[in-house]
C-alpha cells in the first residue's frame, strides 16, 4: 500500500544548531503515527516542514505520493500550537472564522465537528467559559473542518489534567476508527503506548528508530540467575537457544528474549542437566520506560 507521507533524508539546521539531519521514514495510511522525543528532537520541526511552514535544507517529502500541490494542503488538518481563538466568541462563531480563513468547512460541517469533539451541547458559549481540554477539543474541532484525510497534532496533550488528558487519547482514537491518518508529537512514552500504532523515536535531530510501536517499544523477558560459579554458568548459557542477549549484573547473569518467551522450567533443567546448581532464577519484565530510555540516553 503506498504510504500517505514519505519523508527522505529531510535536513534542517538553525546556524549551528541541527535540527535535524538526515532524516527518512514512511507513514503508513490509517496509522496513528507518533514522533516520539524529548523537548528539543526536532519534532516540531519536522511538522512544519511537511506542512510546508518551514523549508528544509535537504531531503524530500511526499504527500499521498506525490510532490506537494496546492490541493494537498485541503487534505490535511494541523493543530501545532495553543489554540488560538477569540475568548470571548463562541466556539460556533470561532469556527465560521477559521472556516473563512482556511477555506475549508461550512456551517453544517461545524455542527458535525462540533458533535465530534463533544462540544455541540456548548457550541454557543464563550471560549473563554471552556476547560483546557474543551479548548484543546475545539482546536481539534478546528482541524476537522473541511473532513481532512490527514491530521497533525503537535503535542495535543500538553498542560492538560489527567481528565483532559483521557478526553484527548480516546479523541484521537475515535478519530483512527474512522479512517484517519494521525501524526502526533509527543514528548510522553505513555501517550505513544496508549495511542500510536506506529512510531519514529528522535533525539536532537536524528532518527533512532522507525516502525510499529510493538516492535519498536518492545517489551523483553530478562531471567536473572546466579550459581556457585558464575564463569561456568555464562559457558553453558552461550549455548542456550533463544537468549537474544547475556550480560553480568553484579553477582548476577542476566540473559534476555523475546517478550512472552522465556521458557524458566527449561532454563532450569538445561543449567541442571548441564552440571550447574542455579540458586536464582528470577523472570523479570522490561518496561517501556526502560527501553525508551535506553534508546534516548547516550
Amino acid at each position: 500500500m503506498e504510504p500517505i507521507l514519505s519523508i527522505e533524508g529531510i535536513s534542517k539546521s538553525y546556524g549551528n544548531i541541527k535540527a535535524l539531519q538526515n532524516v527518512s521514514y514512511e507513514v503508513p495510511k490509517g496509522a496513528v503515527f507518533g514522533l516520539l522525543g524529548p523537548n528539543g528532537s526536532g519534532k516540531t520541526t519536522m511538522l512544519s516542514i511537511i506542512l510546508d511552514i518551514l523549508k528544509s535544507d535537504a531531503g524530500t517529502f511526499h504527500w499521498f505520493g506525490k510532490p506537494g500541490s496546492p490541493d494537498t494542503r485541503k487534505r490535511i488538518g494541523s493543530l501545532l500550537e495553543t489554540p488560538n481563538f477569540y475568548h470571548y466568541l463562541s466556539a460556533v462563531d470561532n469556527l465560521k472564522i477559521t472556516s473563512a480563513i482556511s477555506g475549508r468547512g461550512n456551517d453544517q460541517s461545524i455542527d458535525d465537528v462540533l458533535k465530534i469533539v463533544k462540544l455541540y451541547e456548548r457550541k454557543n458559549s464563550r471560549f473563554s467559559t471552556y476547560s483546557l481540554g474543551m479548548k484543546q477539543r475545539l482546536a481539534i474541532g478546528a482541524a476537522l473542518l473541511g473532513n481532512p484525510e490527514v491530521l497533525l497534532f503537535d503535542e495535543p496533550t500538553n498542560g492538560l489534567d489527567p481528565v483532559g488528558i483521557a478526553e484527548i487519547r480516546e479523541l484521537i482514537k475515535e478519530l483512527a476508527k474512522q479512517g484517519k491518518t494521525i501524526i502526533m508529537a509527543s514528548h510522553l512514552l505513555d501517550e505513544v503506548e496508549k495511542v500510536c500504532t506506529h512510531v519514529a523515536i528522535m533525539k536532537r535531530g536524528k532518527l533512532l528508530a522507525a516502525g510499529p510501536v510493538n516492535e519498536v517499544l518492545a517489551n523483553e523477558d530478562i531471567v536473572e540467575l546466579s550459581a556457585a560459579s558464575r564463569s561456568e554458568l555464562i559457558s553453558i548459557l552461550e549455548n542456550f537457544p533463544g537468549i537474544t542477549s547475556m550480560k553480568e549484573n553484579g553477582n548476577f547473569v542476566q540473559i534476555h528474549f523475546p517478550f512472552g518467551t522465556a521458557p524458566m522450567e527449561a532454563i532450569n533443567r538445561y543449567c541442571f542437566e548441564n552440571g550447574i546448581v542455579v540458586n536464582q532464577l528470577i523472570l523479570k519484565k522490561k518496561s517501556l520506560e526502560t527501553k525508551f530510555f535506553e534508546l534516548t540516553n547516550d
